[in-house]
């Protein structure tokens, strides 16, 4: 795993970011670069279990370590979601397990300053350093509308 860091200022209210972040209709249109059709499938809650999902239902298991609304997420990766059913234990979950993804809103200079700190696999990292600051871009547009 290698952790990366990848920031961007928002001319836009933390709350504002966050429901574009984490709102139903918000959320596929900014994580499309990573997977067209990705959902999320959780209560927000601190403690609990969300499923990062693409089209076709598999995914990713994680667990929220924090939710502090407006400020912070933090996620870590369990696992996998394969049809359905939650894997921790093959060899391709535990690639995943233990690796982390943050995401912290800061007001700076009147704008928020959004930055996500994430593990990204090794066979991933080239798609994913490409993918992420398109990602980011579109959670800017979608928040200053």
């Amino acid at each position: 795993m290698k952790r990366r860091t990848f920031k961007t200022k928002i001319n836009a209210s933390k709350e504002k970011v966050w429901k574009v972040l984490w709102g139903d209709e918000t959320y596929p249109k900014w994580t499309a670069p990573f997977m067209e059709g990705s959902r999320a499938e959780t209560d927000w809650e601190q403690g609990g279990k969300i499923h990062f999902l693409g089209p076709d239902g598999n995914g990713m298991v994680a667990r929220i370590k924090k939710s502090d609304p407006y400020s912070a997420m933090y996620f870590e990766h369990l696992g996998v979601v394969k049809d359905g059913v939650e894997d921790t234990e093959s060899e391709k979950a535990k690639k995943w397990a233990g690796a982390e993804e943050n995401y912290t809103l800061e007001k700076t200079d009147g704008k928020t300053e959004l930055t996500v700190e994430t593990d990204i696999a090794e066979e991933y990292l080239e798609s994913f350093e490409k993918a992420w600051p398109e990602a980011l871009l579109k959670v800017k547009e979608l928040s200053e509308q």
